[in-house]
């Protein structure tokens, strides 16, 4: 990829809000270098920005293995990350106490081990070059206990925690970091989660465009928190107000299954 343009890294570029994330940074004159396993999908989104007037190389690669995000970096040749939008990650529906051991931990090495593995490799050239965005996609979900979904709301805990410290340590570098927590998404996310049947994700869902648009123009404006949505912003604000088993006790309820 030549440096005739900012480049946009997305992870989980091949559907969802990785997708329209993607398509964000193109529609602003941004190269794009996207990040997701299915190279047949990868293939086709880079086809459709390539349209756009932009460059667009498909990375495949499976954020769960240790040398993933080094890899993605050497795919790029040496070409500096202007934006990194760390947006790859899944989740798993169920008590904790009966879940797939391997499952969890590879949910944690994506949603938490290759965002902060990708940052960490991005970071050092965009302090250097003064300039710089980091986008790291969380959820609502970051903001309460999360029955039925323990291990995957504790990784977006993390993600709004680890995306606020460094935020604070970069004031005046130039670079900025923003987490944007979106609640219910209409997305491929529930399906593989398997939440269909969670009386939560049988709600009014935002669309995965308004999310991306919000989230993009977010971090382009150096916000470090965006939430969309005013019922999404409603509800964590809430959770200053609850006790946390009451939050938890909410949270259980939402994500019931529904009878059928």
């Amino acid at each position: 990829m030549s440096a005739a343009q900012p480049l946009a890294l997305v992870t989980g570029a091949s559907g969802g809000i990785g997708l329209e994330l993607a398509r964000e940074a193109a529609a602003a004159g941004h190269d794009v270098a996207l990040v997701a396993r299915s190279a047949e999908a990868l293939a086709a989104v880079a086809d459709e920005l390539r349209a756009r007037g932009v460059e667009a190389l498909a990375v495949v690669a499976d954020l769960a293995e240790r040398g993933a995000p080094h890899a993605v970096l050497d795919a790029l040749a040496g070409r500096p990350v202007d934006v990194l939008v760390n947006n790859a990650g899944f989740a798993d529906y169920g008590p904790f106490v009966a879940s797939d051991l391997d499952t969890a931990l590879g949910m944690i090495a994506v949603n938490v081990g290759a965002l902060t593995a990708l940052t960490r490799l991005c970071l050092p050239g965009m302090v250097e070059r003064r300039r710089g965005r980091i986008l790291n996609v969380g959820s609502t979900a970051a903001f309460y206990p999360g029955p039925q979904m323990a291990v995957y709301y504790a990784t977006k805990h993390y993600v709004l925690a680890f995306s606020e410290g460094i935020a604070r340590e970069l004031r005046g570098s130039g670079v900025t970091v923003t987490a944007l927590c979106p609640g219910v998404t209409a997305s491929g996310f529930q399906a593989r989660a398997g939440l269909e049947q969670s009386r939560l994700f049988r709600g009014r869902a935002m669309d995965a465009a308004t999310v991306a648009r919000a989230g993009w123009a977010g971090a382009m404006a150096g916000r470090l928190l965006v939430v969309p949505g005013p019922r999404n912003r409603a509800s964590t604000a809430l959770t200053r107000l609850l006790p946390r088993r009451i939050a938890a006790a909410i949270v259980e309820r939402a994500q019931g299954r529904v009878s059928t």
